[in-house]
């Protein structure tokens, strides 16, 4: 005997036939009298049917499957490829540009200024149109009096400051790429009072064994010592730490004051007042030769720091990423470390110890275009010539007729921002202890 199912029902049956034994004849009545017009339910019910979008938009249906859709017996046609989407290319930033273009053209109107305000004022014009004249290019020559202010006295102080800040600036970009560490400045961890150092004492043992170049060759060296120094007292495990880049540079500003103050103790009264003008750096004694004494080691430091700014760059990874990509990474120091060098005795050896400059300038254009050191190396050198011919006028021109050090002005407004640099990186860093 076959056992069935008492709640299965024969679909295939017709209308009222085939009851399944052990249902009553009401309930199979009630089956066929169903109403037979009832919707069929096809494949195309059977699925899921779309929430309505936004709006009430009901989404349309993605493309059917060609497989699915071709005739019984014939093989589907091959889905033809998609065109691939062109990438569209990246636009290059203009800000660098921009930046750049304004930097210039600040520049030149602020040394035209520079050049003509002081004790004998020279309106900007008479400016412009003897510089014509000395170019042979129109204008007119000045009075007596003014062309020798112009030419001898406020042009070679102007191209100083032009030539001495866009040293410290470029300087101060590259240290702070090859030590990775924001707060690296020729100032700051002692390598402008090393090269202050050399400076003095050609002064105060009269050394003139190479003429003219005597004082930026003595410079040099002394900032060559100084920069060695601090690179490897300050690495610890393979990197440079902040405190101790710090103390480092505390450590030999402490030493290179006392080796200065030694010279003054034993020098007479006229290489006092030299070395006084060298520890508080000014522009004032600026003339043509002096700014031809200094005119090759500044332009090529100048020239040669932007060639590794696509090395600086890979540098900033890290020195293993660095190392894979095939960067000799303590040759690229000790090259970089050679050409700040070079840049901070070119401007120790003419205007003295002047801080902060190489600090300052090139934070505000990371701010302005970020860390990229292809417009940061020399950005830095056009901000840092704009800063010291700014610094150089206002010191010439805010308590006339005395004039104030450019180093003491530069740290005066430099130290509050190395404060404020200093507190931002510890807060980053989650503290020094």
């Amino acid at each position: 005997m076959t056992l069935h199912d008492p709640e299965a029902v024969d679909l295939a049956a017709p209308d009222g036939a085939g009851c399944v034994p052990g249902r009553s004849p009401q309930v199979a009545e009630r089956i066929a009298a169903a109403p037979s017009d009832a919707p069929s339910h096809s494949a195309s019910e059977e699925t899921p049917r779309r929430a309505p979008g936004p709006g009430g938009i009901t989404p349309a249906d993605p493309d059917p499957d060609p497989a699915a859709t071709a005739p019984a017996g014939t093989a589907p046609a091959p889905a033809e490829p998609k065109p691939k989407p062109t990438p569209t290319p990246r636009k290059r930033s203009r800000r660098p540009a921009l930046l750049t273009t304004a930097l210039v053209a600040a520049l030149l109107f602020l040394a035209l200024l520079s050049a003509g305000v002081g004790a004998y004022d020279i309106p900007l014009g008479d400016v412009l149109a003897s510089v014509q004249h000395h170019l042979g290019l129109g204008g007119a020559p000045l009075d007596r009096v003014g062309e020798s202010v112009l030419w001898n006295v406020r042009l070679p102080r102007v191209v100083l400051a032009l030539l001495v800040g866009a040293s410290l600036g470029c300087a101060g970009a590259l240290m702070q790429g090859v030590f990775g560490n924001p707060l690296a400045e020729p100032g700051v961890i002692g390598i402008s009072a090393g090269a202050a150092v050399g400076a003095v004492a050609a002064i105060g043992l009269g050394l003139s064994f190479f003429g003219n170049w005597t004082i930026t060759v003595c410079a040099f060296v002394a900032g060559l010592i100084t920069v060695g120094s601090v690179y490897f007292l300050s690495r610890n495990g393979g990197k440079t730490e902040v405190v101790t880049l710090i103390l480092t540079g505390i450590a030999v500003n402490a030493f290179a004051g006392a080796l200065i103050g030694l010279f003054v103790f034993f020098a007479d009264s006229g290489q006092v007042n030299q070395i006084t003008f060298w520890q508080l750096g000014s522009l004032a004694q600026a003339t043509w030769p002096k700014v031809l004494a200094v005119l090759p080691c500044a332009l090529a430091g100048l020239l040669v720091a932007p060639l590794y700014s696509r090395r600086l760059d890979l540098l900033s990874l890290g020195e293993r990423p660095a190392r894979h990509l095939g960067i000799d990474v303590e040759r690229l120091r000790l090259a970089l470390i050679l050409v700040v060098a070079l840049l901070t005795a070119a401007a120790v050896a003419v205007a003295g110890v002047i801080t902060f400059v190489g600090l300052l300038v090139p934070h505000l254009l990371r701010m302005a275009n970020g860390p990229g050191h292809r417009f940061l190396v020399p950005g830095s050198a056009l901000a840092g010539a704009l800063v010291l011919v700014a610094g150089d006028l206002a010191a010439r021109t805010l308590a006339q007729p005395a004039e104030l050090p450019l180093g003491v002005l530069t740290a005066l407004l430099g130290s509050p921002f190395f404060f404020w640099l200093l507190r931002r990186t510890r807060r980053k860093q989650g503290g020094w202890a």
